[in-house]
């Protein structure tokens, strides 16, 4: 991403390998209670995204897959497909790119919620915020609709950048 000011952006926001190896081994348990298997592709793709400090957009997955060459394109599509329906990451509309959910982070099972993303405009950065969402739920139910998946994206200055 480029970056729309000119100081320095090292300010990471992403796990080290601990916190990395960590949340790999709580998706496999995830994937295991609920009857799913985390396959190899699965598992990559997942690691690559929680390496990451920012949004990843699923080419650069596919980039990153293997060290000596790209992944196919349909294997990180569906392994991106999986891990949304599984809750383990999130799709930021407006990037067309991918996080990790933070709900997962200490280690237990989230439900379905919905997320909401500040986003940085200068490095990029993202950061999952919790938000409670009541008078949506209740206008779509009074509609007659039926609410899957809510997302929010704010944009602007994180701490670091202002």
């Amino acid at each position: 991403m480029s970056h729309a000011c000119d100081h320095d952006h090292d300010h990471a926001h992403h796990l080290d390998h601990g916190g990395v190896e960590a949340r790999l081994s709580e998706a496999r348990r995830l994937c295991e209670a609920q009857g799913e298997r985390m396959t190899a592709p699965r598992l990559r793709t997942l690691e690559l995204i929680l390496g990451e400090n920012a949004p990843v957009k699923a080419y650069d997955v596919i980039d990153r897959f293997h060290p000596e060459g790209a992944a196919k394109p349909p294997t990180v599509y569906r392994a991106l497909a999986f891990l949304e329906q599984m809750g383990l990451i999130h799709r930021i509309e407006s990037l067309n790119a991918f996080v990790a959910c933070q709900g997962h982070a200490d280690g237990k099972a989230v439900q379905p919620h919905a997320a909401a993303f500040l986003l940085c405009d200068c490095c990029g950065g993202s950061e999952e915020v919790a938000v409670n969402l009541p008078e949506i739920d209740r206008q779509a139910a009074a509609s007659g609709f039926e609410t899957r998946r809510i997302t929010l994206e704010a944009r602007g200055l994180c701490k670091a950048c202002r």
